[in-house]
């Protein structure tokens, strides 16, 4: 995490219930909203269809690409939002995190996330869609 982004999980907090902190504290700086990343490969066509696992390394993949477009990375993420259309892959989820974020983050304290569940997305072969919030560096 950068020295303008710190992720706290405050005292009397119940536990974090995955690879998440409660809160972050960004000091003042311009805000960068990344709008939700999906699986698309550079040609634009759908990377994984079926494949939860595929898709999951798409989007940080594409997610990565954009956090280097504006000079950050993960480590300037303020929090993330999860968006997943089928809970039997929260499992997974939770699995290709915990391979994933050690070579993301600097720390073993990672962005707040919000996973919510949804019918369906943009287009019915998407599994999963994550978008952030980041603080640009000066």
């Amino acid at each position: 995490m950068s020295d303008n982004v710190q992720y706290v999980n405050p005292e009397g907090a119940c536990p974090a219930q995955g690879l998440y902190s409660h809160l972050t504290r960004v000091k003042a700086g311009e805000l960068i909203f990344v709008s939700g990343q999906l699986s698309v490969g550079n040609d634009g066509s759908v990377v994984g269809v079926g494949d939860f696992d595929a898709q999951f390394k798409q989007v940080f993949e594409n997610l990565r690409g954009v956090l280097a477009g504006v000079g950050t990375d993960f480590n300037d993420v303020a929090k993330f939002t999860t968006y997943m259309v089928a809970s039997q892959h929260i499992p997974s989820f939770m699995r290709l995190r915990a391979e994933l974020f050690p070579s993301l983050f600097k720390t073993d304290m990672y962005a707040p996330n919000t996973l919510l569940i949804v019918d369906r997305l943009v287009k019915e072969e998407f599994l999963i869609e994550v978008e952030a919030v980041v603080r640009a560096r000066d």
